[in-house]
């Protein structure tokens, strides 16, 4: 992809969010709305924050009441629920909660959905691990009806029910505040999204295996929505990934490698029972080797920007380009890859310099040309004077 290609990428970040269990929550709480402000300061599109109830390492477990505070706390960068889990909740209380945020916002939330990662969550509400799945699927088709608004709905299941329910709170965005759906590696993501016309959070795509699959997963959607009168767009296909800038490779590598191992071992090996991931020659998971395979983009801007166009290709396009937090730097390494990547990665790929780059291309054609009528106009010049002082005037 380059500067010149009509769609404009999406940047923004996805924040689980990752913080190790050692350090208090207040402190990692802060340390988010901290990267958000900023976020919103250098002009990033959206920022999505998940639901978890166990586990230590994510410690948010309302996405809607920390976006309320990152609201407050901004002003233009738009606040996605990534995700919220709809096998634990009514949805009738989800799709009124985001409504009612929305307006809280002026039109500026995104709903993410999803079944639930953690099965120790869903172990703490008594919801077998192979029920998630077909309760999100229900309470998505019933929060989607809600908002669109086309009548009462009525829905009775073995664990929620609506007789006749509609919203009383008005939608700031027409139709209707954005939808999108988690997916990482099954096509399981994929096909809900089709089903209800909305959009694909691809929360694998940092996942080799899962990787590959990404363009399978796009045609599945596209594919399950036409079957179902739906329409989808790839502007509404967002994908994840660990992101890291500086002015060197070097210090790149030295900011995140070693916080890279903690979370890769002391969240999905120590406590989410993963193998190790690209290991180490000692088995050990390896965040530099994570790096080699491209799972996770890391070095100079223009190192980051070739790899965000390698999976541009790979895919064959998508809406949003979210960096997933997950730690591995020190908050002040974040917040100066987030402005460099700004700076000098991001506007790559937002058409904004479309204009620039075409005026320097025409200068360029033209410059020998341009180069060659200038020094003819000073000789020309020069001749005339040279005439009018053998002529004594």
């Amino acid at each position: 992809m380059t500067a010149e290609a009509s769609r404009r990428v999406r940047f923004g970040a996805f924040m689980a969010p990752f913080h190790s269990p050692k350090q208090g929550p207040a402190r990692s709480y802060e340390e988010d709305l901290r990267s958000i402000e900023l976020l919103d300061e250098l002009g990033f599109d959206e920022v999505w924050v998940g639901e978890h109830h166990s586990g230590g390492w994510e410690p948010v477990p309302s996405p809607e009441l920390f976006l309320a505070v990152a609201a407050g706390r901004t002003q233009h960068i738009r606040l996605g629920t990534g995700v919220v889990s709809l096998s634990y909740h009514h949805p009738f209380h989800v799709a009124e909660r985001l409504v009612f945020l929305d307006l809280l916002t002026r039109g500026r939330v995104m709903l993410g959905v999803g079944p639930g990662a953690l099965t120790t969550d869903a172990d703490m509400f008594g919801i077998p691990a192979d029920q998630t799945r077909p309760r999100m699927d229900v309470a998505l088709a019933a929060i989607m009806d809600l908002l669109r608004r086309e009548g009462p709905v009525s829905v009775s299941t073995d664990w929620f029910e609506l007789h006749d329910a509609v919203l009383q709170l008005p939608s700031v965005q027409v139709p209707h505040l954005p939808v999108t759906v988690a997916s990482t590696s099954s096509p399981a993501g994929a096909l809900s999204a089709g089903k209800h016309g909305v959009g694909l959070l691809s929360l694998g795509a940092y996942f080799p295996a899962a990787r590959l699959q990404l363009p399978n997963h796009w045609e599945i959607v596209e594919k399950t929505a036409a079957e179902n009168g739906r329409t989808v767009s790839r502007s509404e296909w967002t994908l994840v990934t660990p992101i890291h800038v500086a002015t060197t490779r070097e210090q790149a590598l030295a900011e995140v490698v070693a916080g890279g191992d903690h979370w890769l071992r002391g969240y999905y090996n120590d406590t989410a029972g993963f193998p190790a991931m690209f290991p180490d020659e000692g088995g050990k998971s390896s965040y530099l080797n994570m790096i080699d395979a491209r799972s996770a983009f890391v070095g100079t801007p223009d190192e980051v920007a070739e790899s965000i166009e390698w999976l541009w290709e790979l895919t064959g396009g998508f809406g949003s380009l979210l960096i997933l937090e997950n730690s591995a730097a020190s908050p002040a390494a974040r917040r100066a890859s987030y402005q460099l990547f700004a700076r000098e990665v991001a506007p790559r790929f937002t058409g904004e310099l479309d204009q620039l780059l075409a005026s320097q291309r025409r200068a360029v054609v033209a410059r020998e040309e341009g180069y060659a009528r200038r020094i003819a106009a000073q000789e020309k010049a020069y001749a005339k004077l040279t005439d009018r002082a053998g002529a004594g005037e």
